[in-house]
């Protein structure tokens, strides 16, 4: 120990204790959660700041991503560079962020997990999405704090006139604790931000009117809607998403083809997982996979064997891969620097108040200034006031050795006023400037006058606020792109497909669809009549049935057994298409054959099924008559 030491005993067990306390509080503060009011955690805020700061926006040329990077940390984020490389990557790519903020042009990785190209060979820019996020930031509307070397000023949140927590979600693992919050539409979000402004008091099941579900940038179906509800209403909830496919007969085999995958999942591992199942034998009829996807566009194809049933096999692909996943939603974000669990209406709430907060300093700074103005205007009107004032002044300037002095002593001009004399050109004062200086006073008293009612009425403020969001949304409002599936909340499937009147009709071949009735146009006198149907070569039409969407097929085979269809859920067609073999629509065994159908009404209505029959008759003379009531229970294998 050398001299002038000091050794202090200390229980490891505390040290451990508040060190660790010290870490987790740090990791939860200042780097996994997101702040409610601008939805950005301190990395994301610094690479955008870093962005305005270099003046790299997106009017203007694209900047070397590994420039951005190095300013970023230099001045604001002293931590590794592949930390705010990969930040500024995941703000550039459509599949991770509903809507983008950063613009980037080279290779930015792929939905297949292929990596970004390296900082040096990327360039980037702001969007003007982020621009909007940054909108009045130098009128001093939220608050600055010094940077880790205290060497300039950066702000602790940014004035967002856009709900970034709500429209681009946010995810992040922190100490004992998590967040994991879904993307939504924007234009939702607005029309339900616009209707908390107007009643503060509404309540959660009025504000799923406007925002409907989360909207994730992959697109997929939202299966069910309790977990939807739940998370709106508590801050968790577990929400089903699934793949969208589609059936189709590709080079003459069947496929089901995927446009669309559930958010996050990988497509270069889905694909080599269901390689995987295939060769286990844990997933039957599948011959072969193909991604067939190209620039900004998925397409994955399961081609099937021709004994598959491709329902069968969709569903299977739903319950072994990550064609459908689940999304479980953790509201965790940081109110006012401690963290807290938020449902849909505090989200809102926090947000809102924020704004009113950016409106209140905006317009206080805008009027500090317009006051600064009025004064050096007011300085002026004094100089040029007659022809007699001017010349004394420009005698003054010309000719004293103390001109400022002179000026405020002839005039009675405060310091301000006469430095701005001073830097007024002489030959520049015409008659043309006198008036214009009286136009600009004039202007800046009305402004003051405007300034002072917003300061003095929230209404106007509340305007204001109203106005900008829906500035925001004509911009940036789209169209939403996952799809939500009512089915297996309280919505029943019926309650989303129309009841319309359509035309059944079944080939001699085994074909199938349905077209809407509408499509099929009145005939005038004389007519020569339409193509009403395609087949293939030698095949015919054998039945034609009218009925509605909501109603029933019994399909009676060979092998006497008897599969139900809902009329909606035999595939669509023009009249110009051959439709689907009836085998790929229920689960028919490959020997067995349709010999007769049936259109019924709802089999669910007793009245109906306890007053009309089935009636048989084999080829040999036997005939029976059955109840409908017995046949009023579908199953999935008849």
């Amino acid at each position: 120990m050398t001299e002038g030491e000091k050794l202090i005993p200390v229980d490891i067990s505390e040290e451990m204790k508040s060190a660790y306390i010290d870490y987790s509080m740090s990791v939860i503060v200042s780097r996994a959660l997101p702040d409610v009011r601008d939805g950005l955690k301190p990395v994301h805020r610094r690479v955008l700041y870093g962005m305005y700061d270099m003046g790299v926006l997106s009017s203007r040329a694209y900047k070397k991503s590994a420039a951005i990077v190095g300013e970023v940390l230099g001045k604001y984020h002293p931590h590794g560079d592949i930390a705010v490389y990969d930040t500024m990557v995941r703000m550039a790519q459509y599949w991770s962020l509903r809507y983008k903020l950063v613009d980037g042009q080279g290779n930015f990785g792929s939905m297949g997990g292929d990596s970004p190209a390296a900082m040096r060979y990327t360039e980037a820019r702001m969007r003007k999405f982020s621009e909007d996020m940054l909108s009045d930031i130098d009128k001093e509307t939220v608050d600055h704090q010094l940077t880790y070397d205290d060497s300039r000023e950066e702000p602790t949140v940014l004035p967002t006139r856009i709900p970034n927590l709500l429209v681009n979600g946010s995810a992040g693992i922190a100490v004992g604790m998590a967040t994991n919050m879904a993307p939504h539409n924007l234009s939702e979000v607005i029309d339900g931000t616009i209707a908390y402004i107007d009643n503060n008091d509404i309540e959660i099941d009025e504000l799923i009117k406007y925002i409907k579900a989360p909207d994730f940038p992959t697109g997929g179906i939202i299966y069910g809607y309790e977990g939807v509800k739940e998370a709106f209403k508590t801050g968790r909830g577990r929400i089903i998403v699934r793949a969208k496919a589609e059936f189709q007969e590709v080079r003459g085999k069947e496929c089901i083809v995927v446009s669309e995958v559930p958010y996050q999942v990988n497509t270069a591992d889905l694909i080599k997982k269901t390689a995987d199942l295939v060769k286990e034998g844990k997933l039957e009829g599948i011959s072969d996979v193909r991604d067939e996807s190209a620039r900004n566009k998925l397409r994955i194809v399961y081609i099937l064997k021709r004994d598959a049933v491709p329902n069968i096999v969709l569903n299977n692909l739903f319950k072994h891969t990550e064609l459908q996943t689940s999304f479980s939603v953790n509201n965790i974000a940081l109110v006012k620097g401690r963290p807290e669990l938020l449902n849909l209406k505090d989200l809102i709430h926090h947000f809102v108040e924020h704004r009113h907060e950016v409106v209140y300093r905006r317009t206080d700074f805008e009027l500090r200034k317009a006051k600064e103005r009025i004064h050096i205007l007011e300085g002026f009107m004094k100089v040029m006031a007659t022809e007699d004032t001017m010349g004394k002044a420009i005698e003054i300037i010309r000719f004293h050795d103390k001109p400022k002095e002179d000026l405020i002593a002839e005039f009675d001009l405060t310091d301000i006023q006469a430095e701005a004399i001073l830097a007024l050109a002489l030959r520049r004062i015409n008659k043309a400037l006198i008036l214009q200086t009286k136009e600009e006073y004039e202007q800046k008293l009305l402004e003051i006058q405007d300034l002072e009612d917003i300061l003095a009425r929230k209404e106007r403020r509340v305007e204001i606020i109203k106005q900008e969001l829906l500035e925001i949304k004509e911009k940036y409002g789209d169209e939403r792109r996952s799809v939500i599936e009512y089915a297996g909340g309280e919505f029943s499937v019926e309650d989303m497909i129309p009841d319309d009147k359509v035309v059944i009709t079944i080939s001699h071949a085994g074909y199938i669809k349905r077209t809407l009735l509408s499509e099929y146009k009145t005939q005038s006198r004389g007519g020569v009549g339409q193509k009403a149907s395609a087949t293939r070569d030698k095949d015919f039409i054998e039945h034609l049935f009218i009925g509605t969407n909501h109603q029933y097929m019994l399909f009676f085979t060979e092998k006497g057994k008897c599969f139900w269809l809902r009329v909606y859920e035999i595939p669509e067609g023009g009249k110009n298409t051959k439709g689907r073999a009836i085998q790929n629509l229920i689960n028919i065994e490959p020997d067995d054959l349709v010999k007769a159908v049936i259109c019924t009404h709802d089999l669910k209505e007793k009245d109906y099924t306890n007053s009309h029959y089935v009636i048989m008759a084999t080829k040999k003379g036997i005939i029976k008559k059955t109840s409908l009531e017995q046949y009023s229970r579908p199953r999935q294998n008849g």
